[in-house]
């Protein structure tokens, strides 16, 4: 059996970090997809699907992420069943295993955060980076 879903949309707003009574970190957030096609009115309409991460992950997305912001989630699709009285409300949510960051943050639009889930958020300043912003830095032609 196969359970993959891969999305690409925009953060509908910021991340929510919850801890487990275990201490587990998960954290919560909710997409806007946009649909591959138009409507009888020529709009394209939208989805808005939960994703909830975990662990380092969930750390990371809610340190990383906000409103607005680009990403593209791999995981898998979870139904949730809630029964309140005699109804029974079906819940669909993704959990994610990757969250991959599309676009720049707000407030930083001059080098990357993260391309992926890991620690580091982007890569530090290199040697070639001291010679580029140095003004008295001649050109040899």
């Amino acid at each position: 059996m196969l359970n993959k879903i891969i999305l690409i949309g925009r953060l509908v707003r910021d991340p929510e970090l919850n801890y487990t009574g275990q201490g587990t970190p998960v954290c919560n957030f909710t997409l806007a997809v946009e649909r591959n096609y138009s409507n009888n009115d020529g709009d394209k309409e939208v989805d808005f699907i939960p994703v909830v991460t975990w662990r380092a992950l969930a750390e990371n997305n809610a340190k990383h992420l906000n409103k607005g912001r680009l990403v593209a989630v791999d995981g898998r699709l979870q139904i949730r069943k809630n029964k309140k009285g005699d109804r029974t409300y079906i819940n669909p949510e993704v959990q994610a295993r990757d969250v991959r960051y599309l676009d720049w943050p707000d407030s930083d639009k001059s080098g990357p955060s993260s391309n992926n889930h890991s620690n580091n958020p982007g890569p530090g300043p290199t040697p070639t980076d001291d010679l580029l912003n140095d003004d008295d830095f001649d050109v040899p032609f």
